[in-house]
């Protein structure tokens, strides 16, 4: 299973609208390398949950529900989307200020591209965050 971190602004889509809804399209992903990080995901791996603007903090880890397919918001048909459905929300959220600070996660993509909205984590950054966030991994 891999592990990824997806962005929203929660005055767009928070992580209470996402667990209200129960699932949804992840979708308006607009740069080639985020995208390609969406049709890299599968069934069943998890990401990160994270408010991007307001906050800046993990909030939740959710499952994608649903492989890539075509966006129709995208008139040119260059990009897609997945699903993605809530997992659980974290105890304590891991800021991005805790998350640039500790020594562990200075390679974590969130940090060294911090405008990509579409991330991969690495195994050891996931278990790091999910000690921050008061989780099991």
């Amino acid at each position: 299973m891999a592990h990824w971190l997806l962005k929203s602004e929660p005055f767009k889509y928070s992580w209470d609208r996402m667990v209200a809804d129960g699932r949804t399209h992840w979708d308006g992903v607009r740069n080639y390398q985020a995208a390609n990080n969406l049709k890299a995901m599968q069934v069943g791996d998890q990401a990160f949950f994270y408010h991007s603007n307001e906050g800046l903090e993990v909030v939740g880890i959710v499952e994608i529900a649903r492989t890539y397919y075509p966006d129709p918001s995208d008139p040119a048909g260059r990009f897609g989307m997945v699903d993605v459905q809530p997992v659980k929300p974290v105890r304590t959220p891991v800021t991005l200020k805790q998350m640039k600070s500790d020594p562990l996660l200075q390679g974590m993509a969130l940090i060294r591209q911090s405008r990509l909205s579409v991330c991969p984590v690495a195994d050891n950054e996931w278990a790091r965050v999910c000690e921050l966030a008061g989780i099991e991994p």
